[in-house]
């Protein structure tokens, strides 16, 4: 991928990647903030499409320009609009959800939303919420790491992991946090420790079997 402008003929290591996903995550905060605080204003598309840079959207009709800022987003962001649109089928499905590694993930997600449900209310506990959210945000990452089905882009793939492991990470300190805030018995606190350091110890063994790739196509390149 990269940017075929500029160099067609680059290959990205993950640190080329990072930077470029740092620059995207900055757009959408911004498109995002620019949204909430605009959200009343009666020139709000007007304003958020001058901010955001998007000029060409400023003239376009008023029911098409949600569409379009949508699209302009998804194309920053090295998305593809159509396919972000598509209901999930067995035929689009991709090869992630059958890894161990997101499936593990996943089952996490699942299981800390079942104890949160027995726990009680934790919705507005800023532990549990870290926990919660860092954990999805693990298997997010996990799944646009593993969604590549051909391995093409070896530092895209890396860089999505290092985002996985440090959302695993901050689950793992959300979780200690937890147990020292509220009551949960030792058991459950093993289980959600083992779980959390299986997925960081696969995240880890699998960005090294990536990394022996690279360095066997590309070299010190």
């Amino acid at each position: 991928m990269g940017d075929p402008d500029n160099q067609p003929e680059r290959v990205w290591d993950e640190y080329q990647w990072e930077r470029f996903l740092q620059q995207q995550d900055r757009k959408t905060e911004h498109y995002m903030e620019l949204l909430e605080k605009y959200m009343d204003h009666p020139d709000r598309d007007q304003i958020i499409a001058r901010e955001m840079g998007w000029g060409h959207l400023m003239d376009g009709a008023e029911e098409d320009w949600l569409e379009e800022a949508d699209a302009q987003l998804a194309s920053e962001l090295g998305l593809d609009a159509e396919d972000e649109t598509q209901p999930e089928t067995e035929e689009n499905m991709g090869d992630f959800e059958m890894h161990p590694l997101y499936q593990a993930s996943f089952g996490l997600t699942v299981w800390i939303d079942q104890l949160f449900d027995e726990l009680g209310d934790l919705q507005n506990h800023p532990a549990a919420v870290k926990l919660a959210t860092q954990s999805a945000i693990a298997s997010a990452k996990l799944a646009a790491a593993l969604s590549d089905d051909d391995i093409d882009e070896i530092g895209m793939t890396i860089a999505y992991l290092k985002r996985a492991l440090k959302a695993v990470s901050n689950a793992m300190d959300a979780a200690v946090m937890l147990r020292s805030e509220i009551t949960l018995s030792k058991d459950r606190f093993a289980v959600l420790n083992s779980r959390l350091f299986q997925i960081r110890d696969g995240i880890i063994a699998l960005m090294g079997e990536y990394r022996t790739e690279w360095r066997r196509r590309y070299g010190n390149h």
